[in-house]
């Protein structure tokens, strides 16, 4: 029978099936951080049950972190109690950290790649949403709740209904100033923010397998901003080449061998989907957001559609029916996330920004997602262009993607964010969010009002 690449991950992890009920799943990488953490090793210690494979857990501080002096103590009482728990559950159970002060700390979706600990094949897990972003090796990865990182600790498997599947085809070219972020955001505005809910994604065609890893990662992640489980992209010689030499990919004849297997993992000619779309790569346009939830999307020179039920969205955001966006000044832009603060995207933006000024109304944050993409930016010579242009970089973490931690956007102010939600209050309260590419966020720096990246390049 014609499997798909999610059915021959899936069938490979599967330990045991309960009747009428869930499989037990195998998980191969569990990543932690400090907010979902701490309640899950409290519920370890009330049992009296040890981590069972510690050597599968990697953990990062990183959703409560300062982006400013990382050097000293936390300053919000909160995040420095969930930091310090971090770091005191994993020094107590022999798991790996990469702390606030290591050379490989960072946002965890961004160092699990970066470090060759993300490989094909593998069943990844995290307590956040986004761990959908490891998808891109072709693997099956998804966000867990509290109690099901309580579950990992202890036995390395999860109880889990197996979702329905998807296939988001993609074929063409993209045109000049259009990125993954615009991608994944013209798709999710076509399904809607809860088309893909209850289905895993496969991406596929030739839009996607001509991106970067980084750029697939960036597609994969917001694959649970249409509802669904997760979404993945076979693994092919582009994946290949960016696993190795990294510090935790296999090596030598290992990592031929591991090639080897990771060419099967492809979609047999004539397997099933539940449900399949189709769209062209030409017809994509540099994308924006004009409400509250990641569906409400729009070419970034159209005017906000006409819908029913997106009257209250469009008050929060002070936004009207009819009206257009291209050309409305904002005073914030956020370049940073698990979605888009890989050192491509900082190359795109400098490549963009070398020889010009941000608009004098605009706060521009610059957020590396890791301290390994920090100096890629300082070695490479991009500091110097972002910050000769008016950009504040700042140092690793999630920042204001989320609000939880100081970089916030003040109240009833509009931010373009290259992060993956614009949800009310998402990056401060009563803030609002307008989602798009680092290339638009970085063009709207430039003129201090929403710009259509094509005018610039």
């Amino acid at each position: 029978m014609a499997k798909t690449i999610f059915d021959k991950i899936w069938e490979k992890h599967v330990v045991d099936r309960i009747p009428d009920g869930p499989d037990v799943l195998y998980i191969d990488r569990h990543f932690i951080h400090e907010v979902t953490s701490p309640q899950a090793f409290t519920g370890l210690e009330r049992r009296g049950i040890p981590v069972f494979r510690p050597d599968r857990t990697f953990a990062s501080p990183d959703h409560n972190v300062p982006t400013i002096n990382q050097h000293l103590t936390i300053g919000d009482r909160l995040s420095r109690l969930q930091v310090e728990k971090l770091t005191e559950n994993c020094n107590k159970h022999n798991i790996r950290l990469f702390h606030l002060m290591h050379e490989n700390h960072g946002i965890v979706h961004i160092i699990g790649p970066e470090l060759g600990i993300t490989q094909p094949g593998q069943t990844i897990v995290c307590g956040d949403s986004h761990t959908a972003t490891h998808g891109a090796f072709g693997t099956i990865a998804f966000g867990i709740g509290t109690s099901e990182v309580e579950m990992v600790l202890a036995s390395q498997c999860l109880l889990q209904y197996k979702p329905r599947q998807m296939r988001i085809t993609v074929e063409g070219e993209l045109k000049p100033g259009v990125v993954a972020k615009d991608v994944i955001l013209y798709i999710i505005s076509k399904l809607s923010a809860d088309g893909g809910t209850g289905y895993f994604v496969e991406y596929a065609g030739s839009a996607f397998r001509n991106m970067s890893m980084e750029a697939r990662m960036t597609v994969c992640n917001m694959s649970i901003e249409m509802g669904a489980r997760g979404g993945l992209i076979a693994p092919d010689k582009i994946t290949f080449e960016y696993i190795k030499g990294r510090k935790y990919a296999p090596e030598g004849s290992e990592l031929d061998k591991k090639i080897r297997e990771w060419k099967e993992l492809r979609t047999d000619e004539g397997a099933r989907f539940d449900m399949e779309y189709k769209f062209n790569a030409s017809d994509i346009p540099p994308m924006i957001t004009y409400g509250t939830n990641p569906g409400m999307g729009i070419p970034v020179d159209h005017p906000i559609p006409d819908k029913k039920g997106e009257e209250r969205s469009l008050e929060y955001m002070g936004l009207e029916k009819g009206q257009r966006l291209l050309g409305m000044p904002v005073n914030y832009v956020f370049i940073g996330s698990c979605t888009n603060a890989r050192i491509e995207d900082f190359r795109a933006v400098a490549g963009l920004v070398k020889g010009r000024q941000k608009a004098p109304n605009i706060r521009a944050y610059l957020i590396p997602g890791s301290k390994q993409v920090e100096r890629q930016i300082d070695e490479e010579g991009l500091r110097e262009i972002l910050a000769g242009a008016g950009f504040e970089i700042r140092q690793p973490g999630c920042s204001a993607c989320l609000g939880m931690n100081e970089d916030k956007v003040p109240r009833g102010e509009y931010c373009v964010s290259t992060s993956n939600r614009n949800f009310e209050g998402r990056q401060g309260p009563e803030s609002r969010t307008i989602l798009a590419s680092p290339l638009t966020a970085a063009a709207t720096a430039l003129s201090g009002k929403i710009t259509d990246v094509r005018t610039l390049i």
